[in-house]
């Protein structure tokens, strides 16, 4: 066997036993692996700042994901926490009958089995996934970024000692050692072994995992999210959820890139809209009827209905009503997640109705649609696939499930 085969193997093995490991020994292990990171917190800090060094010269943007500061690493052990203290998903009975010669028929919530996690540059993705993987009952495989290899080593060491400590098999959590991508392609290979890939980074590196294996992958390709204000919508609540859900992390996959306004709507919205957005930095490019109802904005193209900016920028377009709003995200978006601002309760079920998104949200902002603030806590990413898993991804999503029937004895006849 090969390193990478032989990873893969063992992880199946560590899956078997976790498929019979109890709820509590399994919050046990992840309670355990949020003490093993404060008790290395310097040398997770140290070898990020080793890892910094040597991306110095990618952008500012790539280095803030890849930073572990004091808020990051506080993260990463919460979410360990939380992951622990959450209802376990393993062994929830789906559904259940008696059918009429007595059986006992349920469908009852299981591990998936081996789950491989291929991300790049945030270190606090190691953590996310390993929490949510253990607690769902799941082995995991780790592939981080390059630019991150000496964090990860650190945090994925840390974590199994904890589970040996727990008394779980420490190859239940393993990370591929290497900066190689020869080790990528080998890992997608090992559909004798792995369940589940789960990509998290840019569309190329999605798209070229999804092509390059047969093991089922979930995906999430972009996230061209969308607000629609409707002609009702009162002018405070608008302006301050469009502010929220574009400026509060613009690099995010749930940041608004395209504002959709009812074209009813009065001036001064538009107006109060633009200056908000401009006095935090961002650049406006708007279809030619809101350019010439608010100068100064820069004229959108076709291709800006499509962008996924993850910056500093947010495409804005007057409609005419909410079919015409709804037909601009079918048409445009990626179904990640989309939201209405209304009043109307019957506007606001036609949008949640009409618009095929894994989030839907009414007067809220986009930024609300994840694991944390869906009561999810840790989640290993968002799907905008339909099959199996739709939205955030947390411990539930990592379960498939088996039918159990309990007899006294029927036959067929």
């Amino acid at each position: 066997m090969t390193a990478i085969e032989t990873l893969a193997y063992n992880a199946r093995s560590a899956a078997a036993v976790l498929r019979s490991v109890s709820p509590d020994r399994r919050a046990d292990a992840l309670n355990r692996m949020a003490g093993k990171l404060i008790a290395c917190k310097e040398e997770v800090l140290a070898a990020n700042a080793a890892d910094l060094a040597d991306a110095a010269g990618l952008s500012a943007a790539f280095q803030k994901r890849l930073k572990v500061d004091e808020k990051v690493f506080q993260y990463m052990v919460k979410r360990l926490q939380e992951a622990a203290a959450l209802p376990d998903p393993v062994g929830r009975v789906i559904e259940s009958r008696i059918m009429p010669s007595g059986l006992d028929v349920r469908r009852v919530a299981v591990p998936i089995g081996v789950i491989a996690m291929i991300y790049e540059a945030r270190p606090n993705v190691t953590t996310d996934a390993a929490a949510v993987a253990l607690k769902s009952g799941n082995a995991v495989i780790l592939k981080g970024g390059s630019e991150s290899l000496r964090t990860n080593l650190v945090l994925a060491g840390a974590m199994r000692s904890a589970a040996k400590e727990a008394g779980l098999p420490e190859d239940a959590i393993q990370l591929i050692p290497t900066a190689d991508r020869s080790a990528v392609t080998e890992l997608l290979q090992q559909d004798k072994y792995i369940d589940l890939i789960i990509p998290r980074g840019g569309k190329s590196l999605i798209k070229a995992i999804a092509e390059g294996t047969r093991i089922p992958v979930l995906k999430h390709y972009d996230g061209i999210c969308h607000l629609y204000i409707a002609a009702d919508a009162d002018e405070d609540m608008a302006i301050k959820l469009t502010v929220n859900s574009k400026c509060q992390n613009v690099a995010v996959c749930n940041a608004l890139e395209t504002l959709l306004i009812d074209a009813a709507a009065p001036d001064t919205l538009l107006e109060n809209l633009a200056e908000n957005l401009r006095r935090n930095g961002v650049e406006i490019r708007g279809c030619a009827r809101f350019c010439q109802r608010v100068p100064g904005c820069i004229p959108a193209t076709e291709e800006d209905w499509d962008t996924e900016y993850l910056g500093s920028i947010l495409s804005i377009r007057l409609v005419d009503g909410i079919n015409e709003a709804m037909k601009h995200i079918a048409e445009h978006g990626s179904g990640h997640t989309d939201g209405i601002i209304t009043g109307s309760d019957e506007l606001a079920m036609q949008f949640i109705a009409g618009v095929d998104s894994a989030s839907v949200l009414v007067n809220a902002s986009t930024r609300l649609s994840g694991g944390g603030d869906y009561g999810m806590g840790a989640v290993v990413g968002i799907s905008t696939d339909r099959l199996h898993a739709r939205g955030p991804v947390g411990p539930a999503e990592l379960c498939t499930y088996k039918w159990v029937a309990v007899g006294s004895g029927q036959l067929r006849d």
